[in-house]
């Protein structure tokens, strides 16, 4: 039978709530008691390995990250970047994924400090207003945000207002005018929320009317009927779709290819992350790219600088670079307007 904390307390001839700090915070124990306990666990083999590490006080080179979900392969490039540091420089991650619920949010940033790790790299829904890292400045432990846009707290990514600026307005210069933003929930991603703001300030600065965002499940795998219809129906739908994500443009796609509708002969589409799955997509999707696997590194040595005291910089802040990648979703849609790579005076490019 696997021995329990009330067997090791029994054993030690201490009470449950002493062995239970004894694991938990030995710093608040005295030592003759903790070397006690110690013994008692080592007889019972109770969890030796990793309760030995904290009884004697030893790091437990433990790192939590907390990724909204790892079925979009931009937060797999993020921890693929920093698995491959934690790994040389010997350390062990925890992954907790949250699936955009602010509840498991919660639960899994309480149960990795819990486990006492080192440190945490997470990607929250709202980094500005995230009661619980509050707590976390506080009582720790350290940690850095991966893609939170934000100055107020430690974190690494591109500038998401003026990367969705940049991509709507190639939109613009290829002679589009109703450009719709879909997004995944907006209260469930400030990065949506700051990538709308850019599309909104492209749209205004040349001078039309920026329309509400759509939003969609981000976890949805197809497009609801009635967001097809809206699209792909009547003489104002849009002719280009700004994408919060790749991963929903790729899902926009093959819902107006169910539609009949020809990508980018008859809607123009633009995604957000540089994929380099969207690459191998006919036609190959634009994108405003993003440094994945490079946010991660940067994000795990930005903690270790900030863990080992070595950390001085200026701000809390880094943000990396972006990029347009053309792709073939985007085409001109009007004669006389110049795409690289095709001839709009034919006609084959209008809608």
């Amino acid at each position: 039978m696997t021995p329990t904390i009330k067997d090791v307390a029994a054993h030690a001839g201490f009470s449950i709530a002493t062995v239970s700090r004894a694991i938990n915070a030995p710093h608040t124990v005295n030592p003759v008691t903790l070397a006690k306990v110690q013994q008692a666990i080592d007889a019972l083999k109770f969890r030796p390995n990793p309760i030995g590490r904290q009884l004697r006080g030893e790091r437990t080179r433990l790192i939590g990250v907390v990724l909204p979900t790892l079925a979009n392969p931009v937060f797999a490039e993020c921890l693929q970047g920093i698995d491959e540091l934690a790994s040389a420089q010997g350390f062990r991650l925890m992954l907790m994924t949250t699936q955009y619920d602010a509840q498991r949010e919660r639960h899994a940033i309480e149960t990795l400090r819990a486990q006492r790790v080192e440190g945490l790299i997470l990607t929250v829904a709202d980094a500005d207003t995230h009661p619980l890292l509050d707590d976390i400045d506080a009582d720790g432990p350290l940690y850095v945000l991966m893609h939170n846009d934000t100055t107020r707290r430690p974190s690494v990514s591109v500038d998401n207002h003026q990367a969705a600026c940049d991509g709507v307005r190639m939109l613009i210069a290829h002679g589009h005018r109703r450009i719709l933003m879909l997004a995944g929930t907006l209260a469930a991603s400030d990065r949506a929320r700051q990538r709308y703001a850019g599309y909104a300030h492209a749209m205004e600065q040349a001078g039309l009317t920026p329309a509400p965002p759509l939003e969609i499940d981000f976890n949805a795998e197809n497009l609801a009927p009635s967001v097809l219809a809206h699209l792909s129906t009547g003489p104002a739908r849009p002719t280009a779709l700004f994408c919060s994500n790749d991963l929903l443009a790729m899902v926009v796609m093959r819902g107006l290819c169910r539609a009949r509708l020809r990508v980018p002969h008859d809607m123009s589409i633009l995604g957000f992350d540089g994929l380099a799955m969207g690459e191998l997509l006919a036609p190959p999707l634009a994108s405003i790219g993003t440094p994945n696997g490079e946010i991660g590194r940067a994000a795990w040595q930005r903690l270790m600088a900030r863990i080992s005291g070595e950390y001085v910089g200026p701000t809390l802040d880094l943000t990396l670079p972006h990029t347009l990648r053309q792709g073939g979703t985007i085409s001109a849609i009007a004669t006389g307007v110049s795409v690289p790579g095709r001839d709009v005076t034919r006609g084959d490019a209008l809608i």
